[in-house]
């Protein structure tokens, strides 16, 4: 009797050993979609958990179609001592991040190491109004120093800073090309993130500050234009913000 047992439970190891070792990637794609409410997702996932790639793809809306989000495909190489608590996850796209992202920790925690993503602007109107009305183009650049990151429960925590280069942006909805560039400096403790937007240079002028927690944007900053584009930029000023009179210019708030 117990010669039957042990070759049944060697049976199940076996099965269940297999079943992790071919996991589809489509599985990691299942808890993105989960994590974002639907708006992030995995297209065309392949290979397994521990080795595959997938480009990453957004949607305005849990119905809506999905569209490429970042350029190229990340691959990533998961090692199996992940089922044993320690997490060593290598991260690639030579064609949006400019060096490769490591994630070392364990089931709760995590070290990110410093990278950045390289994206064009014009993805961003996959995520909904109003970015699909303004059209955005030009260059974004998202770099980051070493995270700490943390998770308790179903809740990420954040230590560290980001920052978000916007180069030469523009607008369908304007002749003025490029509109400018600008930064936005992230500070993260926990769940929230302090935000800080400046105007490098350009004929559209932006500033504001807010905060980004669980999720929800708080944002409260003003837009307007350089001295003789006026006339230029009213279409595109007009539908960011409500005009007020400042001094002896109009500014427009933007409040998010």
């Amino acid at each position: 009797m117990r010669r039957p047992l042990l070759w049944l439970i060697a049976a199940s190891l076996s099965m269940a050993l297999t079943a992790l070792a071919f996991c589809p990637a489509a599985w990691l794609g299942y808890l993105v979609e989960k994590q974002s409410g639907g708006r992030l997702t995995l297209g065309d996932a392949q290979g397994t958990l521990w080795r595959g790639s997938a480009f990453v793809g957004a949607s305005a809306g849990k119905d809506d179609p999905v569209s490429p989000l970042l350029p190229g495909r990340f691959s990533w190489r998961l090692s199996p001592l992940v089922l044993l608590g320690q997490v060593r996850l290598e991260l690639d796209n030579p064609s949006a991040l400019l060096q490769p992202v490591t994630v070392d920790g364990s089931w709760s925690q995590w070290q990110v190491g410093a990278s950045a993503v390289e994206l064009p602007a014009e993805r961003l109107s996959a995520l909904g109004a109003p970015l699909n009305t303004i059209q955005p183009a030009g260059r974004m650049v998202l770099s980051w120093g070493p995270l700490q990151v943390t998770r308790a429960r179903t809740v990420l925590g954040i230590e560290g800073n980001m920052d978000l280069a916007l180069r030469d942006i523009s607008s369908r909805l304007s002749p003025v090309k490029p509109l400018g560039a600008y930064t936005l400096n992230m500070v993260w403790s926990g769940t929230e993130a302090q935000l800080l937007l400046k105007t490098m240079n350009g004929p559209m002028l932006l500033s504001g500050s807010g905060t980004l927690a669980n999720g929800q944007l708080h944002f409260s900053g003003k837009a307007e234009a350089a001295l003789g584009q006026e006339q230029r930029l009213a279409n595109l000023l007009d539908l960011l913000g409500q005009r007020q009179r400042e001094g002896d210019h109009d500014v427009f708030a933007l409040k998010l």
